[in-house]
């Protein structure tokens, strides 16, 4: 019997015992090709031994120093390699120790901002429906997970949620996507208008939208008139780069093919790579330079703040991608894995759209092509093909609620940089075998 409070309490989980590339190993032997990265976490599989050894190395000389008392050379010199490929303006980074942390960091380096420059009334925020941002209570209240946010609604703040960019399901027939773009945009104008512009301190948007609706890119252009309209109103853009950043969509920050610039970003997951917990914001220099200036201290902290030994390694990580080339492998290999996904589900009549960018692709689940017409939510379908993944030893991100929070069944596809071709034929073949066998475990009922 077990003494973990486990996130599923009925739920017998296999013991994962040992990594090897891009496969994982139960206590069984059996063996599952990790194509989600967990939860889009492992960038370089799991048995990058220049990882490990930077890690052991960072823990034989400082495995923790408080950072009140000390900085540490890894924190150092991974914030200079951070600043150095960030976007321009980006100049600090502030470690944490996951995206949550980072998410409600960024909250509060925004608010604290506005109190610095003299401007305390702004204080309101405004994020989008369908997002995702973390499940501490500042990262829920943003958040635009329905579900999520349910049992905790008396905890939250107010926070003002807009229509997300999300083409499939909401772009009307007769619109271009340029129209569709700029019309959901607008939406932000309109929100800040309503509050009052004096009183909205940010907007806070994942660049492309992870777990909640499935690896959702915006339409071009969108990002741009966003940008536009919270610099028209000193509105701060928060961009939650945490499952889509660092590398995953083929460029090291996702907002690098949006051509937009934010003023604050938090990263995480591919930040470390699973090989010790780690996150961080980024921030432009006047935010930073605001506080200096002002109080001298940023009102916020945790005791795992700039870890050495997660330090050491996130730079190890970097330094890999960087040395292996291996956004070229995320390009080359999010195309063919795209390619091979719409060769085996491109006509599947319960397949309504295959999506994302690089190696940061979804699968949408419908009842009928047609309508799109979704599932059955009790039917759990997204939780039948995770199951049926895992029989044929395939790791694979499912989610409900893709529609309304409720409503809606997707799978996400997050393989580790390092995939191969062979992997991409094996994600395929077993992806398709574990689908086929949760439609076929439906009800008959069931469309």
């Amino acid at each position: 019997m077990s003494h973990v409070f486990h996130r599923h309490s009925r739920t017998d989980y296999p013991v994962a015992v040992r990594g090897e590339g891009a496969y994982l190993f139960d206590s069984s032997g059996k063996r599952y090709l990790d194509a989600s990265g967990g939860a889009a976490v492992s960038c370089l599989g799991h048995s990058e031994r220049r990882v490990t050894d930077a890690i052991a190395a960072q823990l034989r000389e400082l495995p923790f120093a408080h950072s009140s008392f000390f900085s540490n050379q890894p924190m150092e010199r991974l914030a200079d390699r951070l600043v150095e490929d960030a976007p321009a303006g980006i100049d600090r980074v502030y470690f944490v120790s996951g995206g949550s942390e980072a998410i409600e960091a960024a909250l509060k380096l925004a608010r604290q901002f506005f109190v610095e420059i003299g401007q305390p009334r702004r204080a309101k925020f405004i994020a989008r429906r369908g997002s995702y941002h973390g499940n501490t209570l500042g990262a829920l209240a943003v958040g635009g997970n329905a579900w999520r946010r349910e049992m905790f609604k008396p905890m939250l703040i107010e926070v003002d949620h807009i229509a997300p960019c999300f083409a499939y399901r909401h772009r009307r027939d007769d619109e271009s996507e340029a129209a569709y773009g700029r019309r959901v945009a607008d939406e932000l104008e309109a929100a800040i208008l309503r509050a009052g512009p004096e009183t909205v301190c940010a907007f806070v948007a994942e660049t492309v939208v992870g777990a909640t609706l499935g690896a959702v890119p915006a339409v071009p252009g969108y990002f741009k008139r966003v940008r536009e309209i919270c610099d028209k109103y000193g509105v701060l853009l928060i961009l939650d780069e945490v499952m889509c950043g660092m590398g995953r969509t083929g460029t090291l920050h996702a907002c690098e093919q949006e051509e937009i610039v934010p003023d604050l970003m938090t990263v995480a997951k591919g930040l470390g790579a699973g090989y010790q917990p780690i996150g961080a914001v980024l921030a432009q220099k006047r935010i930073h330079d605001a506080v200096r200036d002002g109080s001298g201290f940023f009102m916020h902290g945790h005791t795992y703040l700039g870890h050495a030994a997660a330090c050491a390694g996130a730079l190890a990580v970097q330094q890999v991608i960087r040395e292996d080339r291996l956004l070229d492998n995320v390009k080359r290999q999010g195309t063919r894995l795209m390619d091979a996904l719409t060769e085996r589900f491109g006509n599947h009549r319960h397949v309504g759209d295959i999506r994302g960018r690089g190696l940061f692709l979804a699968v949408e689940f419908v009842a009928d092509r047609a309508t799109k017409a979704p599932f059955d939510p009790a039917l759990k379908l997204n939780a039948r093909v995770k199951a049926q993944a895992l029989a044929e030893g395939l790791m694979c991100y499912p989610m409900g609620g893709t529609i309304d929070g409720r409503a809606g069944d997707h799978i996400m596809l997050a393989p580790p940089f390092i995939l191969s071709d062979d992997q991409i034929g094996e994600i395929v073949d077993k992806l398709g075998r574990a689908v086929d066998g949760a439609l076929a475990s439906l009800p008959a009922r069931a469309p």
